[in-house]
């Protein structure tokens, strides 16, 4: 129902504002034609163009900047929408991203989601979206998975997701990396340094079947050995840190894969304190490969993700928006790596219990025997 130019809302009779595909719907035409009215294109039959402008005068209907920028026109700038700019993936994707895009010889911006609630994410996109402007959406949490479900249909738009379930991203202008077949590796290495199974300590998802969760059961489920119940957490050490008190206290928890490198950063404090040497009583991986893990004590096992590249990959399947005359630029997927440290090692014997913490010497994770998976990269 619409009132003085607005529109009933969703939860208890609020109103908003009347949009492009408000007046779509009462003119019986499609949002695509509306743009081009407001634009003023010359391909639109004068008694559509009079009914347009009449429904939006009945509408109040006010024109925003998405609904310019669908009219089309030569991209000139690239807007990043993300809800972080400071977390490792996010801040490297970024780096990528604009690296790729000022090669080119295009201005980026960046545009933070503030929240995934409606209100936030539709007032971010409508703000992002400009005449001449593409949109690169990192959508690896729900406020950024909700804002590349607002971009309009038209909109010159890549996004970087987690990995998609099935056949999903097929046909899609999305890039990402295997977290899936990454968490299955990191999994199957710590099982086999004979650890009876891997707690999994998680990083929060932008949906409701995280695929790195989903490799991490996978390769418990095929070996056949117990599937913890995963531990919730943040994306800080301070999470990490509260997930591994509560792991610290179970003598059954031999082997821990975090989420990312931060949440390891947490856990591995948290048995130190516990008395659980890492890694004689607790072995301790993590996801991302930050430049400050290979220099901590222990040096950190963990998934290297190359987001710095992912950012570059958005840029060059964007590429033909940025330039019509280019194909896009074959680039290959990132691929993830296990990076095998000093903070993972065999399981300990059972009826030792758990060994104390008495440091870790330089020639930590350079014991004789101690395996490492032939093939991966180290340090």
């Amino acid at each position: 129902m619409n009132v003085n130019g607005h529109t009933t809302g969703k939860q208890g009779g609020r109103s908003r504002p009347a949009s492009i595909r408000d007046v779509a719907a009462a003119a019986g035409v499609s949002y695509q034609t509306v743009s081009r009215v407001i634009n003023e294109h010359p391909m639109v039959k004068q008694s559509t163009r009079e009914l347009v402008l009449a429904t939006i005068e009945e509408l109040g209907y006010r024109p925003n900047r998405a609904a310019r920028a669908l009219a089309g026109g030569p991209v000139e700038s690239v807007t990043v929408l993300t809800s972080n700019t400071t977390l490792y993936g996010y801040a490297s994707a970024l780096q990528g991203i604009e690296e790729a895009a000022r090669g080119a010889g295009f201005t980026v911006g960046v545009r933070v989601v503030d929240s995934d609630a409606e209100e936030a994410v539709t007032e971010a996109v409508a703000r992002a979206v400009e005449p001449g402007g593409a949109l690169i959406v990192l959508a690896f949490d729900r406020a950024g998975t909700s804002a590349l479900a607002a971009v309009p249909d038209g909109v010159p738009m890549v996004a970087a997701v987690e990995t998609p379930v099935g056949d999903e991203g097929e046909g899609q202008p999305w890039v990402w990396m295997d977290d899936r077949e990454a968490a299955r590796q990191a999994t199957r290495y710590l099982l086999g340094l004979g650890h009876e199974t891997v707690h999994y300590v998680v990083i929060p998802s932008s949906t409701d079947n995280s695929q790195r969760t989903a490799g991490w059961r996978m390769a418990l489920q095929e070996a056949g050995v117990p599937v913890p119940d995963p531990v919730q957490a943040g994306w800080d050490p301070r999470s990490g840190y509260e997930a591994g008190r509560a792991l610290a206290a179970d003598p059954e928890v031999t082997a821990v894969l975090c989420g990312n490198d931060d949440l390891a950063i947490g856990v591995i404090r948290a048995m130190h304190e516990a008395g659980r040497a890492i890694p004689d009583s607790v072995s301790v991986a993590g996801f991302d490969d930050m430049p400050q893990s290979e220099f901590l004590t222990p040096a950190l096992t963990t998934v290297r993700l190359d987001f710095i590249e992912l950012g570059r990959a958005c840029v060059a399947l964007l590429r033909p928006f940025l330039d019509p005359q280019r194909a896009p630029e074959p680039r290959p997927r990132p691929q993830p790596e296990l990076i095998v440290r000093e903070s993972t090692g065999p399981a300990p014997r059972r009826g030792t219990g758990p060994t104390r913490d008495r440091g870790t010497g330089p020639d930590r994770g350079t014991r004789p025997g101690r395996p490492r998976p032939a093939g991966h990269g180290g340090a």
